[in-house]
């Protein structure tokens, strides 16, 4: 069944009406949906819902509630990844797999090996990622869309890092030989809200690991070295696996 999201309070008593041009045109053209036809619903925020198709129209979608419940398909434990962008491709990568994982929101850094060789196109590239997060989303049947927040240079990192309440905040680093990510997570079931840190292509710079060792909890993801790529994909499952399932 094919899954759309609104916004709250596109949803009423009985009713739901869809107004996003792409989703509209989705549903009648590429779809072929029509009256009669169940889709699925998601308010982006606590509950999903089944709904009769009542109206196709050019400007909206009406569709009737046939049923409510909550959103089966999300964590309940809330991870943020804070990405340092790697070359272009990858992060669209990342985006997609961790999306599918359960992460909550992304946040991409600039850092001091961070290549990016056109920051100006940032604005087309956070609609890009958005997008995919959002398509992400409905294939792997979850109930919310992960924003893929503004990028933040290493020192807005640093100070998110500082004051938005996380439980755990947890620095992959390749360089780490004592400590890995199972013996951090051991014993710290029931905690909600954790940070990822994951560096760019070449891992953050020195000097950066060592302001994040004070700030983070250090680990290794094993024996060998990750891709950028991997890495977030590999923490995310990992935690997931023993602070969620």
């Amino acid at each position: 069944m094919s899954r759309f999201f609104v916004t709250p309070d596109a949803i009423g008593k009985d009713y739901i009406e869809i107004t996003e041009k792409g989703d509209i045109k989705h549903l009648s053209k590429v779809l072929r949906l029509k009256p009669g036809d169940e889709i699925e619903v998601s308010d982006s925020s606590q509950y999903e819902y089944t709904a009769e198709i009542v109206d196709i129209a050019p400007d909206f979608v009406l569709c009737k509630i046939t049923d409510k419940q909550r959103c089966l398909g999300e964590p309940e434990l809330e991870v943020t990844l804070f990405q340092g962008v790697p070359k272009q491709g990858k992060m669209e990568t990342i985006i997609q797999k961790t999306v599918e994982l359960g992460i909550s929101a992304i946040v991409p850094v600039f850092t001091a090996r961070t290549v990016v060789l056109d920051k100006g196109r940032m604005e087309n590239r956070l609609e890009r990622w958005q997008k995919i997060s959002a398509e992400a989303v409905k294939q792997c049947g979850r109930g919310k869309i992960p924003a893929v927040e503004y990028p933040l240079s290493f020192e807005e990192m640093t100070e998110a890092l500082k004051n938005d309440g996380y439980d755990l905040v947890l620095f992959l680093y390749e360089d780490e030989e004592k400590t890995t990510i199972k013996d951090v997570l051991r014993g710290k079931e029931g905690m909600k809200k954790v940070a990822l840190l994951i560096g760019p292509e070449g891992g953050f710079a020195e000097e950066e690991a060592e302001i994040l060792r004070e700030i983070a909890s250090c680990a290794s993801l094993g024996k060998t070295t990750l891709r950028t790529e991997t890495a977030g994909m590999a923490a995310l499952a990992m935690t997931m696996y023993e602070l969620e399932l």
